[in-house]
């Protein structure tokens, strides 16, 4: 039985995604700080944020909704991940490796989603 949301899988990958934002972003330029930087960067953290928040709550429904915010804030890394690419911010490879980070996380929440849905009445 997992006792704290850091034994959640989606948590753990989610970790180490924002973990890569954060090291990627560094070599941005500058002139991004308050832009693609902080937008990423609070989008990551939301993502073990949201995780963290439902694994908390009492009520299945409200683990649910803020799983789904956690998808959510997942999809807005993946957007602004192909912007990065696409103004050369990354390199392909660097976008390839974050992607399938992105990918992983999502595959994750959509389980734990899934095995939530089934204690629903």
């Amino acid at each position: 039985m997992i006792q704290s949301f850091t034994g959640l899988e989606a948590w753990k990958e989610g970790h180490k995604l924002a973990l890569t934002v954060y090291q990627i972003t560094e070599n941005f330029p500058d002139k991004e700080r308050f832009g693609l930087i902080s937008q990423l960067r609070r989008a990551a953290v939301s993502v073990t944020s949201n995780i963290a928040e439902g694994f908390n709550r009492g009520d299945v429904k409200d683990k649910i909704r803020f799983y789904l915010f956690s998808r959510g804030s997942l999809a807005e890394i993946q957007n602004q991940l192909l912007i990065a690419k696409d103004i050369g911010f990354l390199k392909k490879e660097e976008f390839e490796n974050i992607a399938q980070k992105t990918i992983l996380v999502h595959k994750l929440l959509n389980g734990l989603i899934k095995s939530l849905n089934r204690f629903i009445k």
